[in-house]
């Protein structure tokens, strides 16, 4: 039976909240982090019992394995199974990747990467290979089986050496904004200062940059610093969670802005804090709990927002396509955010997990899946070979979806035959 899952209904009363909360995307250039909010606002998933073994079956971070026989195929592609088809998006994001590895970039990524038998030139040969056979295959099952006679499955090591990997979601958030501030429109997002370099280290925190209440930033180092001014408070701080957004100005123009920088402390996470104060257990803590709470509680955002001592800066990007960390647009349900100390940068990867669709009457529901994902992208929150983000898209239904992974499965990187 599967699990329908319904999205905070309270999203409409609060603007649209919900919809610019949950999202998780970077847009940025290549030397730009990522900090994913789902992934970092929310808990991992609990993790599944010990295999009862005296040690793992695998010591890398990707070890080569027979193609499992309960893998499936992805239905996506060619719209079987009752998913919308998506090939274009899957040979765009295939694009996306080959540029990327004809880069000077690509070549000292991979001079970095200490992967034995996964070089940049295999991996490109298996784009270059797989992106035919997409081409010329007519369903999922005969892409499959070509996949299966050329290619071999390198499998994540996961989080406990047993493959155990943690899927969560982002997305790139549209939120409203003004160019000026007023009575309505109060809380800024920030370039970086043009004296930052110069700031006395420890840097200053969140609380000591914008007061308590988000609202003393103009008294100290922040003044004149600003960009644009967002009507909620949690929309300007969930921004710098994720490090980019798409904004509708009140003038009718848009714009799109990217990470530019951060002070120099660690990530704490909103959630784990709630937790920590015993507001929720790690069980009922969800993403829409979560926002549901400091709606119910504005003012504990003066006490728990500024436990998140990072304080995030950013720059316009001309209304670029989100940009994941090795430089080239993240394609909705076709990219992915790893580790990219242990996994080939725009390698061709396969996931196994639950993700979540519309099911109408606005739930969601819970489905296994296949899919070929390319690895576009990084993030703070993403560490280890257990962790992996998947980009949903931009908007509403996009940032529904991403806050509702929250699964585990499996990781695999594809690569032809020697």
């Amino acid at each position: 039976m599967p699990v329908l899952l319904k999205p905070d209904q309270t999203r409409r009363a609060a603007g649209g909240l919900l919809a610019a909360l949950m999202p998780c995307l970077v847009a940025g250039t290549a030397a730009f982090s990522r900090s994913p909010a789902i992934a970092q606002l929310l808990p991992v998933p609990a993790p599944i019992a010990p295999t009862p073994s005296p040690t793992p079956i695998f010591q890398r971070p990707l070890t080569a394995v027979p193609t499992p026989a309960n893998l499936g195929m992805d239905a996506q592609i060619w719209g079987e199974q009752g998913f919308s088809h998506d090939r274009s998006a899957l040979l765009a994001a295939i694009d996306h990747s080959l540029r990327y590895l004809n880069t000077a970039k690509a070549a000292n990524d991979y001079r970095q990467l200490a992967l034995p038998g996964i070089t940049r030139e295999r991996v490109r040969r298996s784009l270059v290979r797989f992106r035919q056979l997409v081409v010329s295959s007519r369903s999922a099952s005969q892409l499959q089986r070509a996949v299966e006679q050329e290619f071999v499955l390198y499998q994540a090591a996961g989080k406990d050496g047993w493959g155990t990997v943690n899927f969560t979601g982002y997305f790139e958030p549209v939120h409203q904004a003004s160019r000026v501030p007023t009575a309505e429109f109060r809380y800024p997002i920030f370039r970086l200062p043009h004296q930052f370099a110069q700031w006395r280290q420890p840097h200053p925190t969140r609380l000591e940059l914008e007061g308590a209440d988000g609202l003393q930033y103009g008294k100290g180092l922040l003044r004149g610093a600003e960009l644009v001014w967002l009507r909620d408070r949690l929309d300007a701080f969930l921004i710098q969670v994720q490090g980019s957004a798409r904004l509708q100005l009140t003038d009718g123009s848009t714009m799109s802005f990217g990470f530019a920088g951060h002070t120099n402390y660690p990530y704490t996470g909103v959630g784990r804090e709630l937790v920590k104060a015993g507001k929720f257990s790690l069980e009922e803590l969800t993403l829409p709990k979560l926002l549901q709470y400091f709606r119910d509680h504005p003012a504990d955002m003066d006490v728990y927002l500024p436990r998140n001592q990072r304080f995030v800066f950013f720059r316009p990007t001309g209304g670029a396509p989100a940009t994941g960390s090795i430089g080239v647009p993240v394609v909705g349900d076709r990219s992915i955010a790893t580790d990219k100390k242990l996994f080939p940068p725009g390698g061709l990867a396969l996931i196994q997990t639950r993700l979540p669709y519309p099911a109408g009457n606005g739930t969601y529901e819970q489905r296994l899946v296949t899919r070929y994902m390319l690895d576009h992208d990084t993030g703070s929150a993403i560490k280890g070979a257990g962790r992996v983000d998947i980009f949903t898209g931009t908007g509403q239904v996009a940032g529904d979806r991403a806050g509702l992974i929250n699964a585990q499965g499996q990781l695999y990187y594809l690569l032809l035959k020697p």
